[in-house]
């Protein structure tokens, strides 16, 4: 692959991989924002990439999202989905058979814009390795109203040649350091995206990608995209744990007829 363009700089020369853990909604949120928190207090932190799935369909609200169809409660309250609130912004994300990452980065560059692209340009050379050119969407930005993450493509988006969003992303900043979630599209499920969205649902991802072992593709992809980072498979340790009990009550979401919610973190500096 070529790294002209996928080199992201960096305030470390180490990386930390985390394995893909089986977690509930709100803790793999929580644990996203407490390795933000670890990158802020290193001297020198390292990049931390880490993949993971959901254990069942969990429907993820973006942190400003504050209303959002009664008929998402419903679905929850019959047990066919379950919400969470992103730590990260942007509108409603469906987990279910796709592949989501959290990428923490120390030192992005702080035009917003610019990071996504640099953030994404080691997706871009891995998908076009398996056959799935990707480049940016050109849609404005979405509307507050807007409740589909995936009804539209922004400049923070992937897309393939057709036109069709295969990457959708989110932002959180903290103290100049980033947190940057991504879904990537596989086999999305057909009758619940109606039932969610009513909405025509993406289409799978082509036959060249593959469903099982994707993660660790993308992972071996990183020390071509990022030669320069030494990635070490890291474990997350015992305070960590303890840390991530703590936050995940604040990622729940209350189901009420208003559509209100526990309060989401207020520890930011600014989201996309």
């Amino acid at each position: 692959m070529s790294t002209a363009a996928s080199c992201l700089p960096i305030s470390s020369a180490r990386g930390r991989l985390i394995p893909p853990l089986s977690l509930s909604g709100p803790e793999q949120m929580a644990l996203d924002e407490v390795l933000l928190g670890q990158s802020e207090a290193n001297t020198k932190p390292p990049p931390t990439l880490r993949f993971y799935s959901w254990n069942g369909p969990w429907l993820s609200l973006g942190r400003h999202q504050r209303n959002w169809p009664e008929r998402w409660n419903a679905l929850a309250k019959r047990g066919d989905l379950q919400l969470v609130r992103r730590p990260s912004g942007g509108s409603a994300v469906l987990h279910q058979g796709g592949l989501t990452y959290a990428l923490i980065w120390p030192s992005p560059p702080r035009q917003r814009q610019q990071a996504y692209k640099q953030a994404c340009q080691w997706l871009i050379s891995s998908f076009k390795e398996l056959g799935l050119p990707l480049q940016f969407g050109h849609h404005p930005a979405r509307s507050p109203s807007e409740s589909n993450c995936f009804a539209c493509a922004t400049a923070a988006d992937l897309v393939d040649n057709q036109g069709h969003k295969r990457i959708g992303s989110a932002q959180l900043w903290r103290q100049g350091h980033l947190l940057q979630h991504g879904e990537i599209i596989l086999n999305p499920p057909q009758r619940l995206w109606w039932e969610v969205f009513e909405s025509e649902p993406p289409a799978p991802a082509p036959a060249s990608i593959p469903r099982e072992g994707l993660s660790n593709l993308l992972q071996t992809a990183l020390h071509s995209c990022w030669p320069e980072v030494s990635w070490q498979a890291s474990q997350i340790t015992n305070n960590e744990w303890s840390a991530v009990a703590n936050k995940a009550p604040n990622y729940e979401v209350l189901l009420d007829p208003s559509g209100s919610s526990t309060n989401p973190p207020e520890t930011i500096d600014s989201t996309t």
